[in-house]
């Protein structure tokens, strides 16, 4: 979570305005600058008691791991204070953060029942969103995590039923507030959509089958007057399609991000999905228009349970006549011209429909009715999109997409339906898997559990030259001219003195680069040689030349990404040989070589020419180790050098001994060593990531009374 610094009344201050990121972690809270995340601004501790760690291993949870406090909620309310809440060793519990002194952070002590609101098991997927001050959750209700519930927590508390027909083995992901209310010309409420995962009923099926599901409530929904009290009377849930060729089962949700460009209509969700199984290695992005969920819910046929035999049930469309005000709606315009004003108004009819039947038939399809992006490798786990405007003011949606292995972030962007990978960057060594992803104005902050890094999304230094910039096709950079240099696009920018081609890679305007220049190589014969070319573009294709005749690939010739391979190379290797990329129809060459092989007259010369220049050196060695000797023993004599022992007979000479003794003691050292972290879920060798010279700056120091600086590492992150 970002939060920016602002005064408060009764000198507290704005929590979101402090211009830090607040970390959820193991039995603390971090405060982080938000320019800065190697500088530590804030903390505050949040720990469990023996009494509680003893109950919760007497309950069978492992008290090193398990039986401790993660902190798994934070949010922003109205009154300037942060809503906190953890696991609290299997005892779920939330409490109120405030900050009463710049840059300190304490908790109010007005501890509250977190059951229903963060889950019990830290290692449970689980979401929340605060809406107006009201929190809404999806997690489990009870110790053994067998009754999932999405719950509103205010005075009028609601969820959802106990019910494998409304939540069945449920994994949630995601939960968003579209303010569908603000200028509706239907009178409709402001929504909470609920994206998860879950054994789907609706599949015959030998083994449990699971789906990706949207599910949403109303802002407004009071729960029934006999049918469905204190429950979701507008509960409605559907399938989420991403259709992946030649996969069987359905990928599964793991992670949402809704980007609005204006107002509530023009909201898309972008989604990544994962197989079912581990053997199949593609991920995909699949995108959601707001109004065609709206549209599933609001006009899609419903799904009813038909027993068969007795004992077999069976999920088919319903095509009986469906109650009016419609199951699952939101009290609007039309429900109010029938006389109903709130849910607790509505008739027994509608409400038993939707509590038997919340299922919709008719899946929510994908934007275009395919992926955004399918790509073979590393499982997908996050996605953040930003919309990049420009330089000719069309507007650009990139995501950014971690994965579960090497910490890649993956950066894409979709230019006229064709979706460009930019660049691949791995965040932590070792790799860890990225859990948690968060964009703030130009900043992107990466978590995984034990580590947190911070990127720039326009970072546009990093391209050197003009090919390497246009070639990119970055959306937030382009080559300028004047300043002769790769510079992030703004408004004040023209077209007549900035380069930037997204649709074609067109780096044509770029200046000429001489390449006349070769490259003069020389080898043995019958020895490898190898021939580096690294291109300005990862969509470009290399190609290789020898006296201007296309290279092939062949036993004694291997083409590489980044360079040329020439096995047992012979006389007939020689030439001269040119490396250039393609890009759509553009070329630009990188480098060219002269290879040439020595002869056997050129290569007794060189030998020739070696041995006589180790003779002279040789020589150089004896006169030199000569003069050092005789300056040696001259030094000695004239008592210029301390002898190694010291006559008595000789006071002088004990004097001088004894002086050159304590002018050789080494000066006192301040030795500089770390504390041991005891936390079980620490790994900190993935700091080595910051590896510059500010690496001290990531680590707190305070001085011992010895005089050592005891360096204290930040503990695990579990929620930004």
């Amino acid at each position: 979570m970002c939060i920016r610094y602002k005064k408060y009344q009764i000198k507290r201050w704005h929590l979101e305005d402090l211009n830090m990121l607040i970390l959820g972690a193991r039995e603390a809270i971090f405060a982080l600058d938000l320019d800065d995340i190697t500088v530590k601004k804030a903390m505050v501790n949040w720990s469990v008691t023996n009494h509680e760690q003893t109950d919760c291993s007497y309950k069978g949870k492992d008290a090193t791991n398990d039986c401790k406090n993660y902190i798994r909620i934070l949010h922003k309310i109205n009154d300037g204070r942060m809503y906190v809440c953890g696991t609290k060793a299997f005892i779920p519990t939330c409490d109120y953060m405030v900050s009463l002194i710049k840059y300190y952070l304490t908790l109010e002590g007005k501890q509250e029942d977190g059951k229903g609101k963060c889950p019990f098991d830290p290692s449970q997927r689980h979401t929340s969103e605060m809406v107006d001050g009201v929190l809404y959750s999806a997690t489990s209700f009870n110790f053994m995590g067998s009754e999932p519930v999405m719950m509103r927590s205010s005075e009028e508390s609601i969820r959802t039923e106990i019910s494998s027909t409304w939540l069945n083995e449920p994994n949630f992901i995601h939960m968003a507030h579209i303010r569908e209310g603000e200028s509706n010309p239907e009178g409709d409420d402001d929504k909470i959509y609920l994206f998860f995962s879950e054994t789907a009923v609706e599949y015959d099926s030998y083994t449990k089958m699971d789906v990706s599901r949207v599910a949403r409530v109303c802002k407004g929904d009071l729960g029934g007057q006999r049918t469905l009290q204190k429950k979701w009377t507008s509960f409605l849930k559907a399938r989420l399609d991403c259709p992946v060729p030649n996969k069987n089962l359905p990928l599964l949700v793991q992670d949402v991000f809704h980007l609005c460009p204006s107002d509530w209509s023009t909201c898309v969700f972008y989604a990544v999905f994962t197989p079912q199984l581990d053997s199949s290695q593609y991920s995909a992005v699949c995108a959601y228009k707001i109004e065609d969920i709206k549209s599933v819910f609001s006009k899609g046929k419903f799904m009813a349970p038909v027993t068969i035999e007795t004992s077999f049930v069976k999920w088919l469309m319903y095509s009986g006549d469906v109650p009016d005000p419609r199951p699952g709606a939101c009290i609007d315009n039309h429900a109010r011209d029938m006389g109903f004003t709130k849910s607790l108004e509505l008739p027994d009819k509608t409400l038993q429909f939707i509590k038997d039947k919340p299922l919709m038939d008719q899946a929510v399809k994908a934007l275009g009715e395919k992926p955004l992006l399918v790509k073979r490798g590393a499982a997908f786990t996050r996605i953040v999109v930003a919309t990049a405007t420009a330089l000719d003011g069309t507007s650009h949606q990139v995501m950014f997409i971690g994965t579960s292995k090497d910490a890649f972030m993956q950066i894409s962007v979709n230019y006229g339906g064709e979706m460009v990978i930019m660049e691949e960057i791995q965040l932590f060594e070792p790799s860890e898997p990225v859990k948690i992803l968060r964009l703030s104005n130009t900043k992107l902050y990466v978590g995984s559990d034990v580590s947190v890094a911070q990127l720039s999304i326009n970072e546009c230094g990093r391209y050197h030259t003009c090919l390497d910039c246009v070639l990119a096709r970055d959306p937030y950079c382009g080559w300028d001219l004047n300043a002769d240099q790769c510079s992030t696009i703004n408004s004040t920018h023209r077209t007549s003195t900035v380069i930037q081609s997204l649709s074609y890679g067109d780096a044509s305007q770029c200046p000429q680069i001489d390449d006349s220049k070769s490259i003069s190589v020389s080898f043995f014969h019958d020895n490898t040689v190898m021939l580096w070319c690294q291109p300005y573009s990862n969509l470009a294709q290399v190609q290789w030349q020898l006296n201007g005749q296309p290279i092939k690939a062949s036993d004694t010739l291997q083409i590489l990404s980044d360079s040329l391979m020439i096995f047992n190379a012979s006389a007939n290797a020689s030439g001269h040989y040119t490396c250039s990329s393609v890009e759509r129809n553009y070329k630009t060459q990188h480098v060219a070589y002269d290879l040439k092989m020595w002869s056997e007259s050129g290569t007794t010369a060189l030998l020739h020419d070696v041995k006589g220049k180790k003779t002279t050196l040789v020589a150089m060695v004896v006169v030199l180790s000569l003069i050092l000797a005789m300056l040696v023993i001259w030094n000695l004599y004239k008592g210029h050098f301390p002898l190694p022992f010291c006559h008595r007979r000789v006071k002088d000479t004990e004097n001088r001994c004894e002086q050159s003794l304590y002018e050789n003691q080494p000066p006192e050292h301040k030795i500089a060593s770390a504390t041991v972290n005891l936390n079980s879920n620490n790994n900190h060798v993935n700091n080595q990531r910051y590896s510059n010279s500010r690496e001290t700056d990531r680590l707190s120091t305070t001085v011992g009374s010895s005089g050592q600086i005891m360096l204290k590492y930040i503990d695990d992150e579990s929620e930004i």
